[in-house]
C-alpha cells in the first residue's frame, strides 16, 4: 500500500472516529468471501457490540501489517491471514496478546488453533478442479494426475506462490502425507520444474481462480475449495476432488499498538460466534473452527464443508510452524528465483 493510500485511509478513519460510534478497521480479503462474511458475521457483530467495522480489502496483507506496526501507529486494528503468517508475525513481535476475557467464544475453539497472540477462525483447503467440458467426469483425481500431461492433456494453472505448491509437488512425486514434513525443498522444486513448461497461467488471487475456472480458460488447476464451489454452484463446467486437498486454517490477530484494543478483541469474539460461523458455512465452503456451529447448520450442508469429518480424512494438513521456520522462510524466498528461470 502506498503512503498516499495510508494517508487517505487515515483521514477516512479519523473522520469516522469523530462520530460517537467507535470503529474497528479490519484488513481482510475481498471478493465473494467478503460479501458472505459481511452478512454472516460483521453486521451481527456491529449490532451486538455497537461499533462500526471499516473493511480494507487487500490480497497481500502481511507486508502492510509489518509496515503499519513499524510506523508505531497502525491503521488496521485486526487482520486475518493463513496461519503461517500468524506464526511468523508472532515471532516478529507484530501482534498484541489476545485478551481472552473479552473473547468468550474462543473457549470452544480447539487448542490446536489457539495461541497467545492469534486464534484460528476457519479452515479451508486447496483442491484440484477440472473442466468437465474437457474431461467429462473422468478428469484428474490426484496431484500425480495433474503432472501426467500425456494422460491428461490440457491447459493448466498453478498458484504463483510457494505455499502450498511445494506440498502439492511432493505429493505428486509420491511422498506420503505423513512424511511431508520437513519438506524436501530441493525435491519439490525439481518436481515443479518438470511441470513448469506445461503451466499456462500462474494465478495470484482467489477472484482470478474463479474466473479462470468459470470461463473455461484452463482445464485443470488447484484453487481454494470455496472458490471451486462457487463455480460449481453457478453452473460452471467444472468439478473438483478433495482427494489430497491441502488443508490450512485462517487466523486473526490484533496489530501491536492499536488504539482500539478492546473493540478489536470484541470483533474477534463476533467472528467466532457459532451462529455466525454457521451462517458463513451456509454461504461459503469454508470450515468453521467453533464446533458449536454444527448445531446451527443443515446436516447436508455440513457434509460439503472443509471441516466435515469425511473431508478431513482425505485431506493433508499444512504445517504453519514449518513455513514460519527459517527453513520455510528460505523455501518461500526461493520461489521468486524459480519463477524467473526460463
Amino acid at each position: 500500500m502506498t503512503i498516499a493510500a495510508f494517508s487517505g485511509l487515515a483521514i477516512f478513519a479519523a473522520a469516522s472516529q469523530s462520530a460517537a460510534q467507535e470503529t474497528v478497521t479490519y484488513g481482510t480479503d475481498g471478493g465473494g468471501l467478503l460479501d458472505v462474511v459481511m452478512e454472516a458475521q460483521i453486521k451481527p457483530a456491529e449490532e451486538k457490540y455497537g461499533f462500526r467495522v471499516i473493511i480494507d480489502a487487500n490480497a497481500d496483507r502481511y507486508p502492510v501489517v509489518k509496515a503499519q506496526v513499524a510506523s508505531g501507529k497502525p491503521i488496521w486494528d485486526v487482520f486475518d491471514a493463513s496461519a503461517g503468517y500468524c506464526a511468523r508475525g508472532t515471532a516478529e513481535g507484530l501482534f498484541e496478546p489476545l485478551d481472552y476475557a473479552l473473547i468468550p467464544n474462543a473457549a470452544a475453539i480447539p487448542d490446536a488453533f489457539k495461541h497467545e497472540h492469534w486464534i484460528g477462525t476457519t479452515a479451508y483447503a486447496t483442491v484440484l478442479a477440472y473442466n468437465t467440458d474437457t474431461f467429462g467426469e473422468k478428469g484428474p483425481q490426484s496431484w500425480a494426475d495433474f503432472w501426467d500431461v500425456e494422460k491428461f492433456p490440457g491447459r493448466r494453472a498453478l498458484r504463483n506462490y510457494a505455499r502450498p505448491m511445494l506440498e502439492i509437488a511432493l505429493l505428486a512425486d509420491g511422498v506420503a502425507p505423513k512424511d511431508l514434513y520437513p519438506l524436501d525443498v530441493d525435491r519439490a522444486y525439481a518436481k515443479l520444474a518438470e511441470i513448469k513448461p506445461h503451466i499456462d497461467i500462474w494465478w495470484t488471487s482467489g477472484a482470478e481462480t474463479t474466473q479462470l475456472l468459470m470461463d473455461g480458460e484452463v482445464d485443470m488447476m488447484p484453487l481454494w475449495d470455496g472458490r471451486a464451489t462457487t463455480v460449481v454452484d453457478q453452473g460452471g463446467d467444472a468439478v473438483f476432488t478433495r482427494n489430497q486437498a491441502i488443508m490450512e486454517f485462517s487466523c486473526i490477530a490484533v496489530l501491536k499498538g492499536t488504539a482500539h484494543k478492546d473493540a478489536a478483541m470484541k470483533l474477534i469474539d463476533g467472528l467466532l460466534d457459532p451462529v455466525g460461523q454457521a451462517r458463513l458455512g451456509e454461504g461459503w465452503t469454508t470450515g468453521p473452527l467453533n464446533p458449536g456451529f454444527a448445531e446451527h447448520i443443515d446436516p447436508e450442508r455440513l457434509k460439503i464443508l472443509t471441516t466435515a469429518p469425511d473431508n478431513v480424512k482425505i485431506s493433508v494438513p499444512l504445517s504453519p510452524d514449518w513455513w514460519a521456520s527459517p527453513e520455510g522462510e528460505a523455501a518461500e524466498a526461493r520461489w521468486l528465483g524459480f519463477m524467473q528461470k526460463g
